[in-house]
C-alpha cells in the first residue's frame, strides 16, 4: 500500500513537529507544480538546442564563405 505524501510542521516557538498528511488540493497542487517545472525545463533545454543549431549553422556558412542570417549573424555578436 502507498503512502499519504506528508508534510512536516514545526512550531518555531515551542519546537514541536508534527507530522500531517497532504490534502487531495496540496498533493493536486504539488503535481501541477511538477508539471509545469518540467515543461519549462523541456523550453528551455529546446531553446538551447535550437541556439546551439543556429551557431553551428552560422560557423559553417562563415567557414565556407557563404553570407549569413541576421539571426545567424546575431547569435556571433552578442
Amino acid at each position: 500500500m502507498a503512502t499519504k505524501p506528508t508534510k512536516l510542521i514545526v512550531n518555531c516557538s515551542t519546537g514541536e513537529r508534527t507530522v500531517v498528511e497532504l490534502t487531495a488540493a496540496e498533493i493536486a497542487e504539488r503535481e501541477q507544480m511538477a508539471q509545469e517545472a518540467e515543461a519549462q525545463r523541456l523550453a528551455e533545454e529546446q531553446a538551447a538546442a535550437d541556439l546551439q543549431a543556429l551557431k553551428d549553422s552560422a560557423k559553417a556558412k562563415l567557414i565556407a564563405g557563404e553570407p549569413l542570417t541576421a539571426e545567424e549573424a546575431d547569435t556571433l555578436v552578442l
